[in-house]
């Protein structure tokens, strides 16, 4: 039978999974999101635009089993440096300035990442797209992040395809431990929660809604 399932096997020593991330704080969910894993796809097989990423979104639902949930480490930045030239704009694209001084702005940036995480992701859709994904991510068209551009894997993310009823199940796989899940669902099911994190507009920093269950999977 042809498989139904892509495994991903997500690791790295920092990893960033933004969910409410805007302006100067940008925040990491505890847990790999779907905009963020279909942005990956997208680098694998070479396309960046929204059409073809909110539809290839719509046709795979994603589950995260979370083996090493790591630590949270936020990053404290400056940007613009207080330099006349590259400056900082408003809205209005004019130079950014401090009211009381007229001295060009500094803004300050919180990021925040997860260290030495690791994540077996499971991806369900059509065996005709569950093959082209695997083929892809074997040979990606350009180089694949998690997350954030500066946050590169550790190990191939491939991991395998297979077929398996449901996510639930494809996530018990060489399961040895008691372990936090993460499992995208209807609306209407038991225990379902709304998150935002669906691909609408990368260009513009849009997301719509998915909802997901969180279980305690023990193989």
């Amino acid at each position: 039978m042809a498989a139904n399932t892509l495994f991903l096997q997500i690791e790295g020593p920092l990893q960033s999974w933004g969910e409410r991330a805007w302006w100067s704080v940008r925040d990491t969910a505890p847990e790999p999101t779907k905009s963020g894993i279909v942005g990956l796809l997208g680098c694998a097989l070479g396309v960046r635009d929204d059409e073809t990423l909110r539809a290839l979104s719509k046709q795979l639902r994603m589950g995260v089993r979370c083996d090493q949930p790591g630590r949270q480490l936020v990053d404290y930045h400056t940007v613009g440096g207080g330099y006349d030239e590259p400056t900082l704009l408003t809205a209005e694209g004019k130079p950014k300035k401090i009211p009381s001084s007229g001295a060009p702005h500094t803004e300050q940036t919180w990021r925040s990442y997860l260290c030495d995480a690791a994540f077996l992701v499971a991806l369900q859709g059509s065996p005709e797209l569950i093959a082209q994904l695997a083929a892809a991510i074997q040979s990606p068209h350009w180089p694949i992040y998690l997350g954030r551009k500066a946050c590169v894997p550790t190990r191939p993310p491939f991991d395998g395809v297979g077929e398996y009823a449901n996510l639930e199940l494809a996530l018990c796989r060489d399961l040895t431990t008691p372990t936090r899940a993460v499992i995208e669902c209807l609306p209407t099911d038991a225990n379902a929660v709304r998150r935002r994190d669906a691909v609408d507009s990368h260009a513009h920093w849009t997301y719509g809604p998915r909802y997901v269950y969180e279980t305690l999977l023990s193989g």
